[in-house]
């Protein structure tokens, strides 16, 4: 990859990641991305594309503007075809069993809060993100085939597991941290931009969470 075009990828890695996580701090933007690129956050607040909020940044409206130009640039070098493929079947079925696990964990029998004092109960569904995990992985490697960016993700989904499984079960499903709930959801906004598609037309298709 040649020096600009490693840059773009940075750029467009740091930009969507501010876009898909609101207001992240920087420690917190540049560990989401995967990337050790400070300079580069400072250059995007000094050009104008993300701006700070106290200790949070924020993509602003010419951060988005150059975000949607990366975005489009992207999409055009993607085999939309077998991307849609690949998102439509393998993706749709491992959403539909995760979106299934997070309720269970959340609910018992579908209808009774889980206070988690029930420990085997909760060990089997982390043993059945354990299983998930396995299925997703081997997709991850086919989506990274589409765009080389989201390879970070698989390292991401990783870490969240390996914390769930030490006990921390606040990382399963938990807002604001980068949760197996939260890495699940960036990635599906990644696959339906990366598509063409809108998170509305998910919905209406039943896909989106």
């Amino acid at each position: 990859m040649s020096s600009e075009s490693s840059e773009s990828s940075d750029l467009l890695i740091l930009l969507q990641t501010a876009k898909l996580k609101g207001r992240p701090s920087e420690a917190d933007l540049l560990a989401a991305g995967g990337l050790d690129a400070a300079a580069t956050v400072a250059a995007l607040v000094d050009s104008g594309a993300l701006d700070r909020a106290g200790s949070r940044l924020k993509l602003t409206p010419p951060g988005r503007a150059e975000l949607d130009r990366l975005l489009a640039a992207e999409r055009a070098t993607v085999d939309q075809e077998a991307l849609k493929g690949v998102y439509h079947e393998a993706f749709d079925a491992l959403n539909t069993t995760f979106k299934q696990l997070v309720t269970d964990w959340q609910l018992i029998d579908g209808t009774r809060p889980n206070d988690h004092s029930d420990t085997a109960y909760d060990a089997a569904i982390v043993f059945r993100l354990g299983e998930l995990h396995q299925q997703l992985v081997p997709l991850l490697d086919r989506l990274v085939g589409f765009a080389s960016r989201l390879s970070g993700y698989r390292e991401r989904f990783g870490a969240a597991l390996c914390k769930v499984r030490a006990g921390d079960h606040s990382w399963l499903a938990r807002p604001m941290v980068d949760s197996y709930h939260t890495v699940w959801f960036e990635l599906h906004e990644e696959l339906i931009g990366l598509s063409g598609l809108s998170r509305a037309q998910e919905a209406a298709a039943g896909r989106a969470e």
